[in-house]
């Protein structure tokens, strides 16, 4: 069974995450999207809630499973008995940071490949710091996130 893991903070989801998501999950057996958790960034959604978004985004989509993890990346790919890392890229920009992860990873464990997916043109420009801000100035973001969560964006912004 060939199972890829894509991990990311996801916070929040975009719909360029989506569309690695869906495209992906033609490519493997299963997917499992799992939201890092990285004590250095200071995220809007806390942990559990990117979970239940991720959850709620992707009910849908039955190859498909959301988890989480801290640690290495390589360690939790050996406990889900996964072998492929996807990561998807919005432009030449993302490819040096993760370019240098993929290397870090294939020197800690040889057998895991580490995949790049180019998200779709039409979400190029997407990244959860933008939908954050643009939300956070009163803008619009349908189109940017999925639907079922657009509400939860507005809301969270409103208490912070």
């Amino acid at each position: 069974m060939k199972i890829g893991v894509y991990p990311g903070s996801f916070d929040p989801v975009t719909n360029g995450h989506m569309d690695v998501i869906e495209r992906s999950s033609r490519m493997f057996d299963r997917v499992i999207v799992s939201v890092v958790r990285n004590y250095s960034k200071k995220p809007l959604f806390t942990y559990d809630e990117r979970v239940e978004l991720l959850s709620r985004a992707t009910k849908d989509m039955p190859k498909v499973e959301i988890d989480s993890f801290e640690g290495l990346l390589i360690d939790y790919l050996h406990k889900r008995n996964a072998n492929v890392i996807i990561k998807g890229l919005r432009a030449i920009s993302d490819f040096e940071y993760e370019f240098q992860m993929a290397l870090i990873n294939r020197k800690l464990d040889p057998e895991i490949e580490t995949i790049f997916l180019m998200t779709n043109s039409q979400y190029s420009f997407l990244s959860s710091s933008a939908v954050k801000e643009v939300a956070g100035l009163g803008g619009c973001i349908a189109g940017l996130v999925p639907e079922s969560i657009i509400r939860d964006v507005y809301l969270k912004l409103k208490q912070k």
